[in-house]
């Protein structure tokens, strides 16, 4: 199985390289809700530092959302997904892999990128890698839940707003602890809680996730 979960996230990443341009997509949409926050608020430093946070973790959250209906359309367009389905081998391992891939490309430049709104917000290199490290721990979840969306939605007309609608409601508890860990730096308190809730909700998305991937898929299949 762990052969076929490489295989998996080789070819899918060799397919992300081969279209560069999601990938560069994703990074500007990123960027560009990031920076155009101060041109509308001000450059008043302490309310940007107070805002940073919250604005870089939906920003992050809503690049997810626009990355998300690539994750299974291409497979399903040219029936290799329906092959997946039906092989013998665990659908399980195969949509962890590619949601493993779907994160590599976008879950992790997105936390690299954070270094770089880190200085431009002012912000202390303390919370810049607890804004960082929450990110690591906590886009998992955006890639996994975000999963479960693509695949219920997956051949439906609108699919990307279904999806939205669907996924986004769950991304709240990631959200608010993921934003609260660089909060409570600022205001001299430890982040270890909330970072532990961060990663336990990506232990507990990793852990149900695929498998309610795999039931959705099959149900999009038929």
């Amino acid at each position: 199985m762990f052969n076929l979960f490489l295989a998996v996230v080789r070819r899918d990443l060799m397919l992300a390289l081969r279209q560069k341009s999601d990938i560069v997509q994703t990074l500007f949409f990123f960027a560009v809700v990031v920076t155009l926050v101060p041109l509308g608020v001000g450059a008043e430093m302490n309310m940007l530092r107070e805002m940073a946070p919250g604005v870089v973790w939906v920003a992050a959250l809503l690049a997810a959302l626009l990355s998300l209906p690539r994750l299974f359309a291409l497979d399903y367009q040219d029936g290799t997904l329906e092959q997946m389905v039906i092989s013998a081998e665990p659908l399980t391992v195969i949509v962890l892999a590619k949601v493993f891939a779907h994160w590599l490309v976008t879950g992790i430049p997105i936390t690299v990128f954070t270094a770089i709104f880190g200085v431009m917000f002012d912000l202390p290199a303390e919370q810049t890698a607890v804004l960082m490290l929450s990110l690591l721990l906590g886009t998992p979840v955006l890639s996994l839940v975000g999963g479960i969306g693509a695949a219920l939605t997956l051949g439906l007309r609108a699919g990307s707003v279904l999806t939205s609608l669907l996924v986004l409601p769950l991304y709240i508890p990631v959200l608010v602890f993921g934003a609260g860990a660089t909060i409570q730096v600022a205001i001299s308190i430890s982040p270890s809680a909330y970072l532990m809730v961060t990663a336990g909700l990506s232990f507990f998305a990793l852990a149900a996730a695929p498998f309610a991937i795999a039931a959705a898929l099959r149900i999009s299949i038929q």
